[in-house]
């Protein structure tokens, strides 16, 4: 496994449609591990191929509910329900964030790194990650969504009002 470099804004690999995969061998699985090792090390929710240089539509996700990876590759959404707005960010735009909404809960068909079709459901940020991740394989940044990028202050501002909603909520649920 290695870390890959991730690349950033201004490549065109980012604005590419991706290709899809058609042979489940040896250089699919280094590059799913050696992008899970860059996600890991970055501290990120998903990533895709794009993101690291190679055209294929291969990405992963981070699964809030098991807190692993899940390898999505030939991903599709096949439903979607509900909406949330929030902060959303992105691995190719470091330092950047805004407000964006997409579906609550999403449901991809996709393969596993052998060639198995399956299906994920996820919510909340998983949901938001399989959205972002897939549109990465489709040559689109989630700075498509945002009407402004936040400031500095208006982050923090934002971060403190999503920990007191948070922290109020754990009350709630104890009473």
């Amino acid at each position: 496994m290695a870390l890959r470099k991730i690349v950033e804004v201004g490549e065109e690999c980012l604005l590419k449609k991706c290709r899809p995969v058609t042979e489940f061998n040896r250089h699919l699985r280094e590059l799913l591990d050696d992008m899970a090792e860059t996600l890991t090390d970055a501290s990120g929710a998903g990533l895709a191929a794009p993101q690291v240089g190679v055209l294929r539509r291969v990405c992963l996700v981070l699964d809030e509910g098991t807190e692993e990876y899940l390898e999505l590759i030939n991903p599709e959404i096949i439903a979607q329900s509900g909406e949330q707005t929030g902060i959303e960010g992105c691995l190719s735009l470091p330092g950047k964030w805004g407000i964006v909404s997409r579906p609550n809960v999403v449901r991809v068909r996709a393969q596993d790194r052998d060639g198995n079709w399956f299906e994920a459901e996820g919510e909340g940020l998983t949901a938001r990650a399989f959205c972002h991740e897939i549109e990465h394989l489709d040559g689109h940044l989630f700075s498509e969504h945002v009407d402004h990028f936040l400031s500095d202050q208006e982050l923090e501002d934002y971060m403190e009002a999503e920990a007191e909603e948070s922290a109020e909520e754990s009350e709630e649920t104890k009473e």
